[in-house]
């Protein structure tokens, strides 16, 4: 199982997806290989035995991977190093000229062979590879050209891009299958060991990875020829997987859309749902005395806890008894968006009604504190507190993302996302009729029952682990890392020279 940034150093919704499916299924031998920061995360979860192997792979910090030899570690040969520019030249050409038909999938191939190497590392921070990239970034047909690159940029893109690149180094135990639970960076082991050693790769996507990288990528800091660089490989990556993936398990219809709009062969793609154990989250009961918006997720700007602060706000106009309670870990990083949302409140003056819990262990119990229970996100797959809060049969109020729609069907109302206005005034008319908000609940209940269990849900992925493993040819012997084939580009290659360069990508 192949995770980035989730399970099992953070909890919340995909963390809970991987934790129900190891558990689920008690016969199937895990290994984790988790994406992390630094590699010195905490793991937060505990696992259950048949979790044999636990690895975090750090992005940051010192390189992890196999230790380059020692005839590794020498200068390259000038034919050696010029087989290297032109796979990675074709390579950045794939990224920022996607119409030219240099094909990423090649280049990623011949980059993950030099990273279990142990040579990666140092070949994308040359000298030559930074010229590589100031080069066609400034090709007069590219838009980055307009932008005036600098060579500041070109170090920062290389360090982004480098960090990026380092799961290829990853390797995966022969004989299994490759399951990576979203299609990011989590992808790049399982494209490498399905490439050199044919190992199954399953790909599950919760939220829309690629969608969510251009929602990030517009607060970043960074100039215009950086993010056209970041942007690039993701959304190439994010094809690959996409084409590559020998089974792709959307939780929801409204992925599986996008997924064949993104190049996903149809037939390769089956729609799982995620489930809850209704025994788990059983009827809330009677409804706080005290009106109550109850909202359970971790603290992230993703779930555009903004516009839910500006809808109370709104709501609290008409309702001055109304609290709402917000339940849930804020994740490293993100103490200044908590810090901005407190803020908020107080500038809209309602900081008095609104109260952040923190991390519940009854999960059940922050539904029940809510007479409805809320969703505000910008972006999601197929989320567990909203079907967590339909199995506790409260009436919810979410936003139309993802698979939020499939999920609520006639059981709850589903509002545009970023319109607090609009949300205010379906939260107020539900407060207002408490007929409505039982009928809605009952209602919520009984559709978690019959489409959304935890144990259809588990049932599914074993039947789909049984058929890749039936499947999965026999690991060779040993599994020989073949050196990078020689190319050449096309296209008109100028002069190079070996001068230095100065700021603004000038040669010195």
């Amino acid at each position: 199982m192949l995770t980035e940034g989730t399970y099992p150093h953070v909890h919340g919704g995909v963390s809970t997806w991987c934790d129900q499916l190891v558990r689920g299924m008690p016969e199937v031998t895990f290994e984790i290989l988790a994406l992390t920061g630094s590699g010195r995360e905490p793991v937060t979860w505990e696992l259950p035995p048949n979790v044999t192997r636990h690895t975090a792979f750090p992005l940051w910090g010192h390189p992890r991977g196999p230790a380059a030899p020692r005839r590794a570690r020498r200068t390259p040969r000038a034919r050696e190093r010029r087989r290297f520019l032109d796979t990675y030249e074709r390579f950045l050409l794939a990224l920022l000229d996607p119409g030219a038909g240099y094909d990423f999938g090649t280049g990623l191939y011949e980059l993950a062979a030099l990273a279990r190497q142990g040579r990666l590392t140092a070949a994308l921070r040359s000298e030559a590879a930074l010229r590589s990239l100031m080069w066609i970034w400034t090709m007069p047909h590219l838009p980055t050209l307009a932008a005036r690159p600098t060579v500041h940029d070109a170090l920062t893109a290389t360090d982004l891009l480098e960090h990026a690149l380092r799961p290829l180094a990853a390797r995966i135990s022969g004989g299994s299958v490759a399951h990576a639970v979203s299609s990011g960076l989590a992808t790049l082991p399982a494209l490498a060991a399905q490439h050199y050693e044919g190992v199954p790769f399953l790909l599950t996507e919760h939220g829309i990875y690629l969608r969510e990288r251009y929602l990030g990528h517009r607060a970043e800091a960074q100039r215009w020829p950086v993010k056209a660089l970041m942007l690039g490989f993701h959304r190439e990556l994010n094809t690959l997987g996409y084409r590559k993936a020998d089974l792709i398990t959307p939780c929801n219809e409204y992925n599986r859309r996008w997924e064949e709009r993104g190049g996903a062969p149809a037939d390769r793609i089956r729609t799982v749902y995620n489930g809850v154990d209704p025994a788990l989250f059983p009827e809330a009961g009677p409804e706080p005395e005290t009106p109550t918006l109850s909202w359970c997720g971790r603290v992230d700007p993703i779930k555009d806890l903004e516009t839910l602060l500006r809808a109370y706000a709104i709501c609290r106009a008409e309702l001055p008894a109304l609290r709402l309670r917000l339940f849930g870990p804020v994740p490293a990083g993100n103490e200044k968006y908590r810090t901005r949302l407190e803020k908020l409140a107080a500038e809209l003056g309602v900081a008095d009604g609104i109260s952040f819990e923190g991390r519940v262990s009854d999960v059940p119990s922050a539904y029940a504190a809510g007479s409805v229970v809320m969703l505000s996100s910008i972006s999601e797959g197929f989320p567990f507190s909203l079907i967590e809060a339909m199995s506790c049969g409260r009436a919810t109020v979410s936003t139309d993302v993802g698979g939020v729609r499939e999920a609520v069907g006639d059981t709850g109302v589903v509002v545009p996302p970023r319109e607090p206005a609009v949300m205010a005034a379906a939260v107020t008319a539900l407060l207002r009729d408490g007929a409505r908000r039982a009928e809605l609940g009952r209602r919520a209940r009984r559709r978690v029952i019959d489409r959304f269990t935890l144990h259809r849900s588990v049932d599914g992925f074993r039947r789909i682990y049984r058929e890749l493993a039936a499947a999965r040819p026999e690991p060779p012997a040993t599994a020989p890392v073949p050196a990078p084939t020689s190319l050449r580009l096309s296209i008109p290659t100028p002069r190079r020279t070996s001068a230095p360069l100065l700021a603004g990508g000038t040669p010195a």
